[in-house]
């Protein structure tokens, strides 16, 4: 089971940066399967990053168009921690921002929420111009 909280949201201007963090409180796997995803008001909830790590140290990314270049995640496994860079920052990124995570039986990396067994609550970034 894990138990993930994020935190780092806020307000930005337009060009500017945040840098959001998630922290699982859980269970953690050998294979990690990890995402960002994100929720507009009124708009469905889209697949942002996605990192994958395997048993062997394997590492791989995956970003959804609209941010690609301008957000990077990253983790730390020491501290159990998943992380998104946000820069950039256009107005249309405003949105609650989730991090997730697959079953341990994961494959691959997923942008897609379906695939996803635990949430976090969520953290609010707001972008102005």
């Amino acid at each position: 089971q894990a138990n993930l909280a994020e935190s780092g949201g806020g307000s930005a201007q337009a060009g500017g940066s945040l840098k959001l963090s998630c922290i699982n409180s859980g269970n953690i796997y050998d294979t990690y399967c990890t995402a960002w995803f994100r929720q507009a008001p009124g708009k469905a909830r889209e697949g942002v990053a996605a990192i994958f790590t395997s048993t062997n140290g394997l590492v791989s990314t995956e970003y959804a168009a609209s941010v690609k270049g301008r957000f990077t995640i990253s983790q730390d496994r020491a501290k159990n921690s998943l992380y998104l860079q946000l820069n950039n920052l256009k107005p249309e990124d405003t949105a609650m921002y989730y991090c997730a995570i697959q079953p341990p039986t994961c494959q691959w990396w997923s942008l897609t929420h379906g695939d996803y067994q635990f949430w976090g609550q969520g953290t609010q970034v707001t972008v102005f111009s």
